[in-house]
């Protein structure tokens, strides 16, 4: 008994003597002597350090630039054209605004089956805001069944005139097709024949107003109330009268704002107008704007000329849409508008521009085989894909234009 627990420390001991010397020996003896199975050490795809002159460089293996898709491009010159960047106001066009006014004298009451929309509500072409009952006394009676008389004239005068101008719209496109007419013909017919249906759709609508004054309701003493719509969609700007209210002819009761096409008024000093390329159009974006933000391009349009005396500006001014009513009657913009010839300039693809949390503009610059450094560069603009740069590296730089992302992710040990 006492022999077999001997021989069982005996073993125990030897044991541990041969792990602590396999431990050691895989510890201190060269690489060539370890064993077979030893793995090797792990490569990393990419290196990134800090030079003397405070540059970060990234290394990587040739499969990991591979593996990135990192494609090159050199910094080079373009005649672009030129833009310079002014403050606009966000205006209403002329006639964008219509004031609706009582019809007759009478009492506002609420329209059908709807409630008063309020001011700032969206509205749509015809859709009921009031109702007027008339109060007419027998002289205003007299005289609105005068005015009745002359509506009715004047619904057969415009009917006739449509029916004129759609003979010499039909005159003219059988012209246009034989060759022997001139486009302009055509092209007058065409707005001759929308002017004369809009006059006959306002005489109708003010004979259909004047034929509910003058009908009798349900008793003798009561008339029909009449529905005040909307003549356009629009925003609802101002409400001057309320139901239970009486109004008096002519008063203004409400207004409708069009907004889905705004103008944009620039204030240009006098001595830089002989730049502006006022043919052209400008560029519309945020007051706070930055390079790489989606501008709103806005048209040229003919406007009364205005000017400011003591600011020694005259104004310039562009339509742009505005379908979702992201701006505003009064707003201030960033405009930037487009200057006479074109100018060479220092540009990157935007694809090669990344930006970091601060805002701050950066490429990558190839400055050995599988090396790139990231430098710091201003950007005045972008035009077309371009960024035009103000401060960054020579004409001539090989800077990398594909996988900057992923580039800068593995910098920042984001990437893959």
């Amino acid at each position: 008994m006492l022999n077999s627990a001997i021989r069982f420390a005996i073993s125990l001991v030897l044991i541990m003597c041969g792990a602590v010397l396999f431990y050691f020996l895989n510890l201190y003896l060269p690489a060539g002597h370890r064993s077979a199975s030893t793995p090797a050490k792990k490569t990393s795809p990419a290196t990134v350090t800090v030079t003397d002159d405070q540059l970060i460089t990234v290394e990587l293996t040739e499969a990991a630039e591979k593996r990135l898709g990192i494609q090159t491009a050199s910094i080079e010159i373009k005649n672009l054209p030129r833009f310079r960047t002014y403050g606009g106001e966000v205006t209403l066009p002329t006639g964008a605004t219509v004031i609706v006014s009582a019809p007759v004298t009478g009492k506002l009451l609420s329209p059908e089956n709807h409630q008063v929309p309020q001011p700032g509500a969206i509205l749509t072409e015809k859709q009921p805001v009031l109702a007027l009952l008339p109060v007419l006394s027998p002289a205003e009676k007299i005289g609105v069944a005068a005015q009745l008389a002359d509506a009715e004239g004047l619904v057969e005068q415009a009917r006739s005139q449509v029916e004129a101008n759609k003979i010499d719209l039909d005159r003219a496109k059988l012209q246009a097709e034989k060759g022997v007419g001139l486009g302009k013909t055509l092209d007058d017919a065409i707005a001759r024949l929308k002017i004369s249906e809009k006059q006959l759709e306002a005489a109708v609508s003010r004979k259909k107003i004047l034929n509910a004054a003058m009908t009798d309701g349900r008793s003798k003493n009561d008339q029909k109330p009449i529905a005040i719509e909307s003549p356009q969609s629009g925003i609802l700007r101002t409400l001057h009268a309320l139901p239970d209210e009486f109004v008096m002819a002519g008063a203004p009761l409400f207004e409708v704002m069009k907004t889905d096409a705004l103008w944009i008024r620039v204030p240009v000093y006098v001595g830089e107008s002989a730049e502006i390329a006022i043919d052209r159009p400008a560029e519309v974006g945020d007051l706070a704007y930055r390079p790489g933000q989606s501008l709103i391009k806005a048209q040229p349009v003919s406007a009364p000329p205005t000017a400011t005396a003591l600011a020694s500006t005259v104004d310039l001014y562009y339509q742009l849409p505005n379908p979702d009513i992201k701006l505003r009657p009064s707003q201030r913009v960033s405009v930037q508008l487009p200057l006479v010839g074109d100018n060479e300039e220092r540009v990157v693809p935007w694809s090669a521009v990344v930006q970091d949390i601060h805002g701050g503009h950066w490429v990558y610059e190839q400055t050995g085989e599988h090396k790139f450094v990231r430098r710091r560069i201003q950007v005045k603009r972008v035009s077309d894909s371009w960024a035009i740069l103000d401060r960054g590296p020579n004409v001539g730089t090989a800077i990398v234009v594909t996988g900057v992302a992923e580039l800068f992710g593995t910098e920042f040990g984001l990437g893959k």
